[in-house]
């Protein structure tokens, strides 16, 4: 039982900063993909959208090239004593990154279905664009951007091959459930391995329910 419920709890963790982190920049990077008019959006969409098709272990391998300690990024950080590589932190940036498409892209449809006659309504009111945005756009982009966070929560706890290549896989430290279950298979037990598979899937299972309670069946497929 320790065996499953340490990485659970670590992969719950990671998961749950990653979606928090993703909430933030997810739905600023929706929001400002909904309102620019540039040609160039759609190059920026598709760059922010890589990590959701880039195989995860190249997408370990450029975060190892930027957060390493030879890393414009990683040195940086490592002058003022911060390591991010084979850390918890680092398990989080990349569940971060490879989740944060699911929220980009269901935060910008859910913006850019927001009909733009009621914000104009506002603003004729004399409503400042930031009440504008908290009491108007917000709230009605609200269930698509709920759909993304669920999905990116389960994407994130997950998470496997950068999560492998940027935070190692150390027990009890930087070992998420997924690569426990590596571990296990990698070491021939497979009666660890089937009762972390049991506990991942039942995990998965749990989250789903809950994003198909929260969230109509149809809001979680048209935000994807």
């Amino acid at each position: 039982m320790e065996q499953a419920w340490i990485p659970l709890l670590l992969s719950l963790k990671v998961a749950g900063w990653a979606t928090a982190l993703n909430l933030v920049f997810g739905v600023a990077a929706g929001l400002a993909l909904a309102r620019w008019r540039s040609a160039a959006r759609d190059v920026v969409d598709s760059l922010l959208t890589l990590p959701l098709v880039l195989p995860p272990t190249v997408l370990g391998y450029y975060l190892l090239v930027v957060l390493g300690r030879r890393g414009t990024i990683g040195g940086w950080l490592d002058s003022l004593g911060i390591r991010l590589v084979f850390t918890w932190q680092g398990a989080v940036i990349a569940s971060m990154i490879v989740a944060f498409p699911l929220v980009l892209k269901s935060a910008r449809a859910a913006f850019e279905s927001v009909d733009p006659q009621l914000e104009r309504a506002a603003r004729t009111l004399g409503v400042s664009e930031a009440a504008i945005f908290f009491r108007v756009t917000l709230p009605l982009a609200t269930r698509g951007i709920l759909a993304g966070t669920l999905l990116a929560f389960a994407r994130a706890l997950g998470e496997f091959g950068a999560t492998l290549m940027v935070a190692g896989n150390l027990p009890g430290r930087t070992q998420t459930l997924s690569v426990a279950v590596y571990s296990a298979v990698q070491a021939g037990d497979d009666s660890t391995a089937n009762f972390l598979v049991l506990v991942t899937s039942v995990t998965c299972v749990v989250i789903l329910l809950l994003a198909g309670r929260l969230v109509p069946q149809h809001s979680l497929l048209t935000s994807r």
